[in-house]
């Protein structure tokens, strides 16, 4: 039998087989990935060098999850996991000596969020976080879903979030009546931002190689920052929404959330192109490209940057708060190092217009129509939740379960369904988001400076004039909260800030950029690592690794 000794840990875990040195033969290694920080490369790379199975990968994933996420700090990011993701890992490690590797996420564990259909003969739920929805039946997995299957992934579980992506009404990031409160690894009870929380959090620490996420404004962008990982919400149309709980037609995308641009990239590459079941999405351009190719460290040579100073309606578009001034600041110098040229104002004509949006009108009256869409279409409901009325109900019968003290808001739901339908105020109202957002917004800036991107610290309405565009954004880590920070309640269970915590950059751009704007974040994230600065609060880092699931 094999005996390993440990003997080193950085981005990997090294290892000699001392019974090979004992026995006078020449010492054989086994380097295996830290899974903390491990990349898909890294992943693929062991699997294909039977290091390890994909089996091992789920167990050991399984095994962090429980270190961590009711027990210990108590996280909160994962709502269950897939018990049939062991199944799933056995058969695409039987075909990748069979018949070899059908994509680059062959045998990759991910995690999804929970407004992310998965057929219930899987063993999963799918009920964006509310008891309402709780052991019903989807016809189908959503599209994103199936192509990760296609590609050779392994659904790992469900991921926690904001209940309903956040448009209940004002209830705390990361709450869901079943998931109950996440909170960051960054930082004891500290805030991890929503809607796509889980899948932030449980990325951030390794709990999963890579976690889909969803954002409707700010979903995606905003818990990635908060959480020290990479995101891309995709313009809107690029990546399909059918099968996904719904809150806007006109602002919903689905992207991936990755502790690398590299692996965001490569998920993107699976999930992007047209699908029949999403009519927005026949809109894109007939050839996906690949994303990977855009991992280019040169990339912002002869680039043009904007910084839209005047986009928070002053002259500081850090809030005022100097940790992230400070870091902004070296953000700029990096990109001017890295060949771009800053073009420092290069303001969005309409901010002025940002903070009055119809953005919360058009919002609330697609959620109406398409919330009850949604439940009609499943094959059965328990609950006995058909309609977005009724969901109101079943949460004022049942404030136990979803309206616990200081969750009690659903007053975007009521406001949703006293929305009268698409009329003609509705028609104008999305009108005039489209024109504030891209015509005079992005469209203009981009225009009027002759900008390649936009870049903005993760603060405030960063995402307001993209999500009514409808364009993508690429965030990255940028910084950490001084050891010296307040930690400062926000919430019933949560604090922001606090000493230690993330926030992250944001690249911008138009329709379709993100080839683009992966390439400009993967410059950066290249000559900074800022992700590799610090790491979660000692109690968050799981300490199972590979070794111990083989040892085992």
């Amino acid at each position: 039998m094999k005996t390993w000794l440990f003997i080193g840990l950085s981005a990997t875990l090294t290892l000699v087989n001392t019974s090979c040195a004992i026995a006078g033969v020449a010492s054989e290694q086994l380097t295996l990935p830290d899974l903390y920080e491990a990349s898909i490369v890294e992943l693929q790379h062991g699997l294909d060098a039977r290091h390890f199975t994909s089996v091992d990968l789920v167990k050991a994933y399984f095994a962090r999850i429980k270190e961590v996420n009711l027990n210990g700090p108590s996280l909160r990011a994962v709502l269950e996991m897939n018990p049939s993701a062991l199944a799933q890992a056995a058969a695409l490690d039987l075909e990748r000596k069979t018949k070899g590797k059908r994509s680059i996420l062959h045998g990759i564990p991910i995690l999804l969020k929970d407004n992310i259909a998965t057929v219930a003969s899987e063993g999963m739920n799918t009920t964006a976080g509310s008891f309402s929805l709780l052991n019903s039946i989807v016809p189908a997995d959503a599209s994103v879903v199936t192509r990760l299957r296609k590609g050779g992934a392994i659904i790992l579980g469900k991921a926690n979030l904001s209940e309903f992506a956040h448009v209940r009404g004002n209830i705390p990031n990361g709450w869901s009546g079943r998931g109950g409160q996440a909170t960051s690894a960054y930082y004891p009870n500290a805030n991890p931002c929503g809607s796509s929380s889980g899948s932030g959090i449980a990325t951030s620490i390794g709990l999963t190689a890579v976690a889909l996420g969803t954002e409707t404004d700010g979903s995606i962008t905003c818990p990635s920052a908060w959480n020290n990982v990479v995101g891309i919400k995709p313009t809107l149309g690029l990546t399909s929404r059918a099968g996904v709980i719904p809150a806007s037609a006109h602002q919903d995308s689905v992207g991936p959330m990755a502790r690398t641009v590299a692996d965001a990239a490569a998920v993107l590459n699976v999930i992007a192109g047209k699908d029949l079941d999403d009519n927005f999405t026949l809109a894109q351009p007939s050839v996906v490209p690949d994303f990977t190719k855009a991992l280019d460290e040169r990339s912002l040579k002869g680039k043009r940057i904007g910084v839209p100073r005047h986009i928070y309606l002053d002259d500081d578009i850090t809030g005022g708060d100097p940790s992230i001034k400070s870091a902004f600041e070296d953000a700029l110098r990096t990109i001017r190092a890295l060949g771009a040229t800053v073009i420092d104002p290069a303001d969005v004509p309409s901010a002025s217009d940002l903070l009055n949006t119809n953005e919360i009108f058009v919002v609330e009256t697609d959620m109406k129509i398409q919330l009850n869409q949604y439940f009609k279409s499943l094959v059965t409901n328990p609950s006995g939740v058909r309609s977005l009325a009724d969901l109101i109900k079943f949460n004022d019968d049942h404030p136990d379960l979803e309206k616990p003290t200081g969750y009690e808001d659903q007053s975007t739901f009521e406001e949703a369904e006293a929305t009268d339908g698409f009329n003609s105020i509705y028609f104008a109202a999305l009108a005039s988001n489209k024109d504030v957002g891209a015509t005079r917004g992005l469209d203009a800036a981009f225009r009027e400076h002759k900008l390649d991107a936009i870049v903005l610290p993760v603060i405030g309405i960063v995402s307001v004039a993209s999500a009514l565009a409808g364009y993508p954004i690429v965030t990255v880590p940028l910084g950490f909260y001084p050891d010296n920070t307040t930690a400062v309640p926000d919430g019933p269970q949560t604090l922001f800030p606090a000493p230690g915590l993330p926030f992250g950059l944001s690249f911008l751009g138009t329709a379709y950029s993100e080839f683009q704007l992966i390439s400009f974040a993967y410059a950066y994230e290249q000559r900074t690592q800022i992700r590799l600065q610090r790491k979660a609060f000692a109690a968050a880092v799981p300490i199972t690794q590979l070794i111990d699931v083989i040892n085992h």
